[in-house]
């Protein structure tokens, strides 16, 4: 009677320890250490919906470029050394994309309301560049913080920032990994 009940014990112990190890792990040793080099916005917050003036004197919305995954730097319009280290960036990760690179705009807001020279953006064919109209107040948002470059998702999310002076490789990592996943655009 008594070997009876420490078999029925032990089975119970066997079945039952996987769950109890696995409870304490995840309540006591839970990894924070994730796969992606930017970092994610949480909330994704949705990107403006306000009107820009293009380079070329047209108007622009972001919402035009719904379907794309959008990497939007700003900076002043004079367009600093800073400012042009990345748009450099920009521009190399996506040409490392490869075939995957006419899934990727790129958009530099001049957010000083100073126009864009022409000539700036000649090294960076294809870089959409926009200013707000004259008055218009930008508050501190992804089109609006020059310490970081965002990364839009083709529903208009502003869903991962990277640093403005980033590793090109890891984010590339970034960019491919969520491309290979990516069900729209």
């Amino acid at each position: 009677m008594r070997r009876g009940r420490l078999k029925l014990l032990a089975i119970i112990a066997l079945f039952a320890l996987p769950i109890v190890a696995s409870t304490i792990a995840y309540h006591f040793f839970r990894p924070e250490a994730t796969a992606n080099y930017g970092e994610l916005v949480r909330p994704p917050e949705q990107i403006t919906t306000a009107r820009y003036l293009r380079a070329d004197g047209g108007e622009f919305r972001f919402p035009e470029l719904r379907g794309k995954w959008v990497l939007v730097a700003s900076d002043s319009g004079a367009c600093p050394a800073s400012c042009a280290a990345k748009l450099t960036l920009m521009r190399q990760v996506r040409l490392m994309l490869g075939r995957n690179a006419s899934r990727v705009a790129r958009v530099f807001v001049a957010d000083d309301t100073h126009p864009v020279n022409p000539e700036v953006l000649v090294p960076y064919e294809g870089m959409l560049a926009v200013t707000p109209p004259r008055g218009m107040a930008l508050p501190l948002s992804a089109v609006n913080d020059r310490a970081h470059c965002y990364l839009v998702d083709p529903l208009g999310n502003v869903m991962m920032r990277f640093p403005a002076e980033a590793d090109p490789r890891r984010m590339l990592r970034d960019l491919e990994r969520l491309l290979r996943a990516s069900q729209v655009g």
